[in-house]
């Protein structure tokens, strides 16, 4: 017995520096319920490079917040009229029917923000949105997908490791 503690308390002391060198990621907040509601206030105007770090330690990309039981998608407040999101075929390849919010988490299985994929269907991020998702891991990463309101055509594709959110448009299946 006494040889058996020795031994763990040996591997245990071993195992103390790769702990230290490999720091606990930050667990991922819940998957908002439901996306964004229409967009119903004064829009804000478009910007080639705006600031969506609303606090300290809050992505400089589009997010989700959570505040006292409210959900506020941060950066989907442009209305309708946002040039950035116009699609001359709204559509034109089918509707995603995969299923949309937190009950459905999709894996990527591949590709970048010009064309990714998963269970299979198709993606493209928006031109625009592209550089909010420079850390998403396309091979790996969960996305959930939902509705957008605002803009016709595109869905919002949630990052459930990041937190973060940007609008695709549907290539097919």
């Amino acid at each position: 017995m006494k040889a058996y503690v020795s031994i763990l308390a040996l591997a245990l002391v071993a195992s103390l520096p790769a702990l230290a060198q490999h720091p606990q990621e930050h667990a991922a907040p819940p998957p908002p319920a439901r996306g964004p509601e229409a967009f119903h206030g004064t829009p804000r105007p478009p910007a080639d490079h705006p600031n969506f770090s609303d606090k300290n330690g809050h992505p400089n990309a589009p997010h989700v917040d959570r505040n006292n039981g409210r959900t506020t998608w941060v950066g989907h407040d442009t209305g309708r009229d946002d040039a950035h999101y116009h699609l001359d075929h709204p559509f034109e390849h089918g509707r995603f029917t995969g299923g949309f919010g937190p009950s459905h988490h999709w894996r990527l299985a591949g590709g970048g923000p010009g064309r990714f994929w998963f269970g299979g269907f198709y993606f493209s991020v928006a031109p625009y949105d592209v550089g909010f998702c420079d850390g998403w891991l396309w091979d790996s990463d969960d996305v959930i997908i939902y509705d957008d309101p605002d803009h016709i055509g595109w869905y919002l594709a949630y990052n459930v490791r990041l937190g973060t959110y940007v609008h695709v448009e549907y290539l097919g299946a």
